[in-house]
């Protein structure tokens, strides 16, 4: 196995590593539904904390899970004042069509 897709198997299983916690998915979620990728959401109300609403985390917790799923480059914070904007790596979500649609998968033989 090359490389190339040994390195693409590690940065899959750290996407997947991070959306496993459910925690972690919902707010994936919401951010792929409320921004378009690679952009801040359009209004001024989808900070971190918003992004946390109906989880029940403390939030020192949710600080957590925004980490996790920076840290596996699915999402890029923006301080804008008090707040703190998340929005989605469009790259990462190139990267997962990719694989779903097939092409990343390794040949059979």
């Amino acid at each position: 196995m090359s490389n190339y897709r040994t390195n693409n198997a590690d940065e899959l299983a750290r996407v997947f590593k991070a959306l496993s916690n459910p925690n972690r998915l919902q707010i994936f979620m919401r951010l792929l539904n409320c921004c378009e990728p690679g952009t801040a959401c359009s209004t001024d109300s989808m900070n971190v904390g918003e992004l946390g609403e109906n989880l029940s985390v403390a939030p020192s917790t949710l600080s957590h899970h925004v980490k996790e799923l920076q840290q596996a480059g699915l999402i890029n914070t923006q301080r804008r004042g008090q707040n703190i904007e998340c929005f989605v790596v469009v790259e990462k979500i190139d990267i997962l069509k990719t694989f779903f649609n097939g092409r990343l998968a390794a040949p059979l033989c």
